[in-house]
């Protein structure tokens, strides 16, 4: 299809490289290609150098994506992989997402090597997360509890796990069963005990807008299943200017032409939680996101992020 490799621009830990070769494979399989069609280019993110605080205090999301980004414009890559969690709603001018694969697992994996559920722990007990929605939610389910930042890539965080530094710790089902550890998963999360991330699971290709022939060779692998559920959740997300700063839960869930769509915010500290829920057809799918947040916004009040 062409001389020069597509170079694909990702995140370097194991799970990065991981959805990054998921993507080239989807697309060597939809367009016959080799392998030697694709370069996988790794490229170190402001929010892989720094690991010991947590991301609202460094810049939020965007710390994951700005050094890839920056190789995108510069025309270093041609399309770059990322966890859509991991996206700010807002993307720098000149860009856009392109692709969606089909979405994965997007429940909360609790993990811990003493207790078999959430329930299980003991009073007071210390859980790590470096997600304040993880945070706030586990807080609002257990106020005794005690948290501590725990940063690093899954490796990582199952290391210091492992090492007894925390009782228990929650990371996502979808990256566990990407990297073939579901068998790790101590107990998966119901969304209805814990509503996941806004995208959670879910894996998206960004590219120059513009760059037409890129977003062709892309088209065959876009899933419009999780284009649509993502509508949703990303408008939701957007309309409550979210970020790593605000404790934030979204997922849309389709059953044929319809979508159920639930949506929440909860302090930091877990003492309020506000949740709402919308069901519609597929087409009205951002406008439910956006009428849910609407409605959580009014309802908060402006005082409801800063306990």
């Amino acid at each position: 299809m062409t001389a020069t490799p597509i170079r694909i621009g990702t995140r370097g830990s194991k799970l990065a490289l991981l959805q990054a070769y998921e993507t080239r494979d989807r697309l060597m399989a939809a367009h016959g290609l080799p392998i030697d069609a694709f370069a996988v280019e790794v490229i170190k993110t402001t929010g892989d150098r720094v690991t010991d605080r947590p991301l609202g205090e460094i810049g939020g999301k965007g710390l994951f994506t700005k050094e890839i980004e920056e190789a995108l414009f510069d025309g270093r890559i041609d399309l770059a992989v990322h966890s859509m969690k991991d996206m700010p709603t807002v993307l720098p001018e000149g860009l856009e997402i392109s692709a969606l694969l089909p979405r994965e697992d997007v429940r909360d994996a609790f993990m811990s090597h003493e207790f078999a559920t959430f329930a299980d722990l003991p009073q007071g007990a210390v859980l790590g997360t470096s997600s304040l929605r993880r945070q706030a939610q586990a807080l609002h389910l257990r106020p005794d509890l005690k948290t501590a930042i725990f940063r690093g890539n899954v490796q990582t965080r199952l290391a210091k796990l492992e090492a007894g530094s925390v009782a228990a710790t929650f990371l996502a089902c979808a990256g566990l069963k990407r990297l073939g550890m579901e068998d790790a998963i101590t107990q998966p999360m119901s969304p209805d005990e814990m509503l996941p991330a806004v995208a959670q699971g879910a894996i998206g290709v960004e590219t120059r807008i513009g760059d037409e022939a890129t977003r062709a060779l892309l088209a065959p692998i876009n899933d419009t299943g999780t284009v649509i559920q993502l509508a949703a959740e990303r408008a939701f997300l957007a309309a409550l200017d979210g970020s790593c700063r605000t404790p934030i839960g979204g997922l849309a869930e389709l059953d044929g032409d319809r979508m159920r769509f639930r949506g929440e915010i909860v302090r930091p500290d877990g003492s309020e939680r506000i949740a709402t829920e919308r069901n519609g057809p597929v087409s009205d799918a951002a406008a439910m996101g956006l009428d849910a947040a609407e409605e959580l916004r009014g309802r908060a009040g402006p005082g409801f992020f800063e306990a």
